[in-house]
């Protein structure tokens, strides 16, 4: 099978040969390659020939669009900084007093340069993967995009005092989103990414006011254009998991600090899959061999072997190359598990 097959066969509860190996490779993927982080960031070229590499020297059966996630962000105002070789930083938000929201609008992706730039990105690993990997596109999720748009404090406190104009705010992110993703799968994405890593830092009662629905309508959107969605959020996500599975996401990513998935098992759909849960940074980073092969058994076991092989975020660029490749050599061992 190649790496497009063994995704979407193991999504769907097919035989595989060996368990999909999808880590999340952004700075270590420059690292690795060699290519400034300035670049990876803002050159499709760049970025798809890291990922490209990566996939070949590692094993991986995907590649993705991920590398900040202020594409969004930019064109709705949030102005930023891009250093030559370290993670952008915002200089000035787009929405400083809450009344800035009113001037917001639907992004239309054509208008904007770094939303472009993702298209060309799937673009070309259509183009040079000729239907090898399974192609990842992405957008940001409701509430993160409402925090890259607004300092994350005052977005917070704004769930409280301006429920309302937050409420509006995020139907226009959202309506955006949409805008976003159907040139992504036009372009040749089989997956979507909804990355919304800031709702493990509110309640489930507020999960369910301010992300939920509108994450489902991600996906609903994805799933009508014949793609595969996926949702990421960081932290732990315990007590709003029954939820996120409920959006209907084919892919949910498991960060190390959620607790064991055995209970929320009977729930997935029959084309739903976790993704996870290793620490990159105890685990991939900083374990030993016997470390990282046991933390992956562990997940696959507690997930019933419903689980792509994957860290529960990004692999740190200090993981040794060496320690990504035991990694990555687990993918046949936990095919003989199912």
């Amino acid at each position: 099978m190649n790496p497009l097959e063994r995704s979407t066969a193991f999504i769907e509860g097919k035989f595989v040969d060996r368990v999909p190996f999808h880590p999340i490779l952004m700075r270590f993927a420059a690292r690795h390659t060699g290519v400034r982080y300035r670049d990876f960031c803002l050159s499709p070229s760049h970025k798809c020939m890291a990922n490209i590499r990566c996939a070949d020297d590692f094993r991986s059966d995907w590649v993705n669009t991920m590398s900040d996630p202020w594409a969004e962000a930019e064109a709705f105002g949030t102005v930023l900084h891009y250093p030559d070789d370290d993670l952008p930083k915002v200089e000035r938000y787009a929405v400083g007093d809450i009344s800035d929201t009113d001037r917001m609008r639907v992004l239309n992706p054509g208008d904007h340069r770094r939303m472009m730039q993702r298209i060309e990105e799937i673009t070309l690993y259509r183009r040079e993967s000729a239907g090898r990997y399974f192609i990842c596109g992405w957008v940001e999720g409701p509430l993160a995009a409402w925090c890259d748009i607004r300092d994350i404090n005052l977005a917070m406190t704004d769930l409280y005092e301006y429920p309302e104009k937050v409420q509006n705010a995020l139907d226009i992110i959202t309506e955006s989103a949409i805008a976003f993703i159907t040139p992504q799968v036009m372009a040749g994405a089989h997956c979507i990414g909804i990355g919304d890593s800031v709702c493990s830092l509110i309640s489930p009662e507020l999960y369910s006011e301010f992300s939920f629905e509108r994450e489902k309508r991600l996906v609903d959107h994805i799933h009508s254009l014949g793609a595969y969605a996926k949702i990421h959020i960081c932290g732990n996500i315990s007590a709003i998991l029954p939820d996120v599975i409920m959006t209907g996401a084919d892919i949910i990513d498991i960060d190390h600090r959620t607790g064991p998935v055995t209970d929320v098992l009977k729930m997935l759909g029959g084309r739903q899959v976790f993704s996870g849960k290793s620490d990159p940074v105890s685990v991939l980073q900083d374990g030993d061999s016997e470390l990282i092969r046991s933390s992956s058994r562990d997940f696959f076991r507690e997930a019933g072997g419903r689980a792509i092989l994957s860290a529960g975020c990004e692999v740190t660029p200090g993981t040794s190359p060496g320690n990504l490749k035991i990694f990555s050599a687990m993918a046949e061992e936990l095919a003989g598990s199912q």
